[in-house]
């Protein structure tokens, strides 16, 4: 049975955020890593690829960052945000 072809998820404009959070608040990709316990390859690739991180490595960012996922996930209506 042939896979269901799904479009996948772009995680750039999520890795931007976190690169921009992570610079406003003058953190280093060593320092974050080092208390996230993931490679400073991982993180790199998450900001300037897009890479798609795991489920908890995303939870933990929105929450480090206090960054919202509804900007990302949500669809935006076409016309005035209110």
């Amino acid at each position: 049975m042939a896979k269901r072809p799904v479009p996948r998820y772009d995680f750039k404009a999520f890795g931007e955020a976190i690169k921009t959070a992570r610079k406003g608040r003058k953190e280093s990709r060593k320092k974050v890593c080092d208390e996230m316990y993931i490679s400073p390859r991982y993180l790199a690739n998450i900001e300037n690829k897009g890479q798609h991180p795991s489920l908890q490595i995303f939870f933990e960012l929105m929450l480090r960052y206090n960054i919202s996922v509804d900007q990302f996930l949500m669809e935006q209506p076409a016309g005035k945000n209110t």
